[in-house]
């Protein structure tokens, strides 16, 4: 990485060819490369290595060696906690280089991209540093005559495979709670945004992490599920599709590995007939359409009662229409591009499906004037939704936002639970009471009450075909221990 004169971080352009491994930087076995891609301007600046068997072979064998032999799953927990404070205090120095590095990768709204892969990165390892410090790595417990030892161990070696959709938080969301707990770990970046872990290497190093501790290993899909079925892996944490995920579990199952996986969403924002609007229409760009819709949580549905069916739709139309697209240099820019050509032309092949099965474009519905160059679509608006349309269905994963009336408010949890999902939703209403009943009733793993938000010490994840397990809070910390009882010799 170098600064250009001006000062500002100039792009990591050029062929990369290393993987990091056992604490170095070193030429990948495989030749294989994959390209990486502006997606605001369409332009390919740089390329990363493709890896094979062998490159995580010798990822998983560096994470294995270290944590039978390094003395890092046997540190004291708040031994560890230092290791991750001073590897906060790393990525904060590197916090506008990270946010650069992913904007030109997968086009984030730059504001947007130092703050999740950068700057609101460092708490999460600062957060599981407190956790750590507070680790009870054995307890007692007294009962019916006996007396038993607790005791937590780390699981392992830890794989974390991550998504493109901000990849620094989601490594953070998974590596901070690993190495709290002891374990040692092979990072997969996404093959989209896989740049910006060569400045997490220099973090590593900086922060005095010992080798093989953390290792990063790059590549595709086939790189992601040889080291899924890795023999030598004893937890994968998985952040994808729910397709992918699914095989991830899969792959685990054949060796009994533990696993997480954070999947898919189609949240639905549940507005009762007591609702203000003026508390959610604020909501239906950071809530509704995050990051051009591309964030699994996303509350990509909202149900609006028949009576104020027009009024919801109209306000959230004239919220979306308002929207700034474009680059996402720009400091202006509210909506940059979505993140590759295959992703738009997913977005727009579901917009094609909603218009053939009946729903109606309130706004949007194509490619924003002025913008030929990049992958850019505008935030679009149906109405007139039926819930078992496509749109309603499926996840889409761009600025795409389904309005879909319901009767009473048990035809409105029946809509919102009849998806596959349950990652998270949302509902909104004057009665904090009726709210909290409602939201009891939602098959979702996170659910607010006029607002919708991320909260690094409550736990995240979903039910049915949104994942298993949790991330955040303790229970991301617990997700990485694996729990063993001791007897003592009666009378000790």
């Amino acid at each position: 990485m170098k600064a250009t004169n001006d000062g500002s971080i100039g792009l990591m352009n050029g062929d990369h060819v290393d993987i990091y491994v056992n604490g170095k930087l070193r030429p990948a076995h495989s030749s294989a490369r994959i390209p990486v891609v502006n997606p605001a301007d369409e332009r390919e600046f740089a390329t990363i290595p493709d890896g094979d068997k062998a490159d995580v072979s010798a990822a998983v064998d560096a994470a294995r060696e270290a944590f039978r032999n390094s003395g890092w799953p046997q540190l004291p927990a708040s031994e560890r906690a230092n290791y991750l404070r001073r590897l906060a205090r790393a990525i904060d120095n590197r916090a506008e280089q990270l946010g650069a590095i992913v904007t030109a990768q997968i086009g984030m709204p730059l504001a947007a991209s130092v703050q999740s892969n950068g700057s609101g990165t460092s708490k999460y390892y600062d957060y599981y540093a407190e956790l750590a410090d507070q680790l009870e790595v054995e307890s007692e417990r007294i009962g019916h005559g006996l007396r038993t030892v607790i005791r937590r161990e780390p699981v392992g070696v830890a794989a974390l495979i991550v998504p493109w959709n901000g990849p620094q938080g989601a490594i953070a969301w998974k590596l901070a709670p690993a190495l709290a707990a002891g374990c040692t770990t092979i990072i997969k970046p996404p093959p989209e945004a896989s740049l910006d872990s060569y400045l997490l290497a220099e973090a590593l190093d900086e922060a005095g992490i010992p080798p093989g501790v953390v290792n990063i290993v790059f590549g595709g899909r086939e790189t992601g599920a040889l080291l899924a079925s890795h023999p030598g892996v004893d937890k994968v944490s998985f952040t994808g599709s729910t397709h992918a995920g699914r095989q991830v579990a899969l792959a685990c199952a054949e060796r009994f590995a533990r696993f997480t996986l954070e999947l898919g969403g189609k949240s639905g924002a549940l507005l009762l007939d007591d609702a203000h609007l003026d508390t959610f229409l604020p909501l239906v760009a950071p809530a509704c359409i995050p990051f051009s819709g591309q964030i699994c949580h996303a509350l990509t549905r909202v149900l609006a009662p028949r009576p104020r069916y027009d009024e919801v739709v109209e306000g959230i139309a004239s919220k979306m229409a308002a929207l700034v697209v474009g680059h996402p240099l720009d400091p202006a820019t509210q909506v940059g591009p979505l993140v590759a050509k295959r992703q738009r032309d997913r977005v727009e092949d579901y917009i094609a499906s909603g218009r053939e099965q009946g729903a109606k474009t309130v706004t949007g519905g194509g490619r924003p004037e002025g913008l030929d160059v990049g992958y850019y679509i505008q935030p679009t608006v149906f109405r007139d939704v039926d819930s078992a349309m496509r749109i309603a269905q499926e996840e889409i994963f761009g600025p795409v936002v389904s309005v879909i009336p319901y009767g009473n408010e048990e035809e409105a949890l029946a809509i919102c639970n009849g998806t596959t999902y349950g990652l998270g939703g949302a509902v909104f209403t004057s009665d904090a009471e009726r709210g909290m009943a409602i939201a009891r009733r939602i098959e979702a793993g996170v659910v607010g009450i006029n607002r919708y938000t991320l909260h690094i010490d409550a736990p995240f994840g979903g039910v049915k075909g949104s994942g298993l397990g949790r991330e955040l809070g303790p229970e991301g910390l617990a997700a990485f221990l694996e729990v063993k009882s001791i007897f003592p010799p009666q009378g000790n």
